[in-house]
């Protein structure tokens, strides 16, 4: 899973990391120093462990924004006063704890957050707004982009819409893979590849940039080590 932790303390942020090493060993962490960080990552995270007194952007703030991006993130709010948890719970947050960590508690609070991030990802949607339609995400075999509009293409159909490449693949999950400016794959769907193509379950190929081949065969191997599907 995509576990992120943002704390503009240097001692608890990394200590925080070494608890969700610990006890829920696997998971790729990455660490924030502040609100501005998490949100310019670009990146989709299944739990945010996130501080609410921080320089410059406090974590409510943070939330707010990031819950534009990623409605289904499970956030975990930690923070040393009381006084924000209506402002938590108004972020539909999954829990909030208090400094200092206490470990045991902290070791419960991860492992059900673990189970509510997996739970959701087993049935992640991508909302289209301009059409009023949701798609299962797991159905999307890959989303191209012609012009000023854009294909999604399931298993079942072929979506046209008008959208920004950029704005869809901030909303998938992390199994989608932007292999091209033109393309995102998604890897569960992939049957084969070389340096310059990406073949899907349908049979389609799509375009793969070649100065992307190394990151892309290194996002994938951990893509499937990781619990991802292979469609080989």
């Amino acid at each position: 899973m995509e576990i992120a932790v943002v704390d503009d303390e240097k001692m608890i942020r990394e200590h925080i990391c070494d608890l969700i090493e610990e006890q829920q060993p696997g998971n790729h962490i990455e660490a924030c120093v502040t609100g501005e960080a998490l949100l310019a990552s670009g990146k989709r995270f299944d739990i945010v462990f996130l501080d609410i007194q921080m320089e410059g952007m406090n974590g409510i703030e943070a939330a707010k924004k990031l819950r534009e991006q990623q409605e289904d993130t499970v956030l975990v709010f930690i923070t040393g006063r009381k006084d924000h948890v209506f402002d938590a719970l108004d972020l539909y947050a999954f829990q909030y704890l208090l400094k200092p960590i206490d470990e045991d508690k902290f070791a419960e609070v991860l492992e059900r957050a673990v189970r509510e991030g997996r739970r959701k990802k087993e049935r992640r949607v991508l909302f289209i707004k301009s059409r009023n339609l949701t798609l299962d995400q797991s159905e999307i075999l890959y989303i191209e982009s012609r012009a000023k509009k854009v294909e999604i293409h399931t298993v079942r159909q072929t979506v046209e819409i008008y959208a920004a490449m950029d704005e869809l693949e901030g909303q998938l999950g992390e199994e989608f893979y932007r292999c091209h400016r033109a393309y995102i794959v998604n890897m569960d769907c992939i049957t084969e590849y070389d340096n310059e193509s990406i073949t899907l379950t349908n049979g389609d190929r799509v375009h793969l940039t070649k100065k992307k081949y190394g990151e892309f065969v290194k996002t994938y191997m951990w893509h499937l080590q990781n619990g991802g599907v292979s469609g080989v």
